[in-house]
């Protein structure tokens, strides 16, 4: 198993005082890698208001909503990422849930830097989901072909808030907007930039998204055909130690 250079830290440094041991929430996060001479990534800041991770640079993502799981698109994540996605899921995860995730990538992005990552459709996607509504009307849909599955973490027990986190990535190719127009639409991210990889170490970030940085430097390394077969870290936390496997 291919290691990264970089641990979460000790999980002690995660228990917040009272805090009882939830069930963590399902999420997704997007990392877009921009071509170039030095490949570049899109991180923002997140608010010093927020509960979870506040002034760190993370990637755009957020919680699964129940529309991801209902919005009917034509396009479909590659059976290979479809596999690994599958890896040590409980029994109730479904397909359905699982390719969800990645729609709520796709969504969150939208909803907090404004990028249309998708290819252009003429299909029309109905929706009650105003996100998604302004997303389609775009005339595009989720380029779930081209998504890449990379890493999945979950954060430890006794956290006010939990997340099980899967971590897709797509390369610009897939974006239908302008790249330099990014913007806090939500307000959930502030600061945002496209950085090197090295410049993006130099930010504040959770220890998780430097190990994922990580694996978008080992994904570069290889031609693009043959990354979506590449494994996916796993990193979770049980009984005081970490756990990364291989998906």
């Amino acid at each position: 198993m291919r290691r990264y250079g970089t641990t979460p830290g000790r999980p002690e440094e995660y228990r917040q005082e009272g805090a009882r041991a939830v069930r963590p929430r399902d999420a997704a996060t997007l990392i877009i890698v921009q071509a170039g001479e030095e490949p570049r990534i899109l991180l923002g800041k997140r608010s010093m208001k927020h509960k979870f991770m506040p002034g760190k640079f993370v990637f755009p993502g957020g919680r699964l909503d129940y529309v991801d799981q209902r919005v009917k698109v034509s396009s479909e994540l590659t059976k290979t990422v479809l596999t690994r996605l599958r890896r040590e899921t409980r029994s109730d995860v479904t397909d359905a849930k699982l390719r969800g995730l990645a729609l709520a990538a796709i969504r969150e992005t939208f909803e907090e830097t404004g990028l249309v990552v998708g290819r252009p459709s003429t299909d029309k996607v109905q929706t009650t989901s105003q996100s998604w509504s302004q997303y389609f009307a775009h005339g595009v849909v989720p380029p779930l072909e081209d998504m890449d599955f990379i890493a999945r973490a979950i954060t430890p027990p006794y956290r006010t808030r939990r997340f099980d986190t899967r971590f897709f990535m797509v390369h610009d190719s897939t974006i239908q907007s302008d790249p330099a127009e990014v913007s806090s639409a939500s307000g959930e991210l502030l600061d945002l930039h496209w950085l090197t990889l090295d410049d993006a170490r130099e930010t504040d970030l959770p220890a998780i998204t430097r190990m994922v940085i990580d694996v978008v430097e080992e994904r570069l390394k290889i031609p693009k055909s043959k990354q979506q077969t590449e494994p996916a870290p796993f990193v979770r936390n049980a009984k005081s130690k970490w756990l990364t496997s291989t998906l």
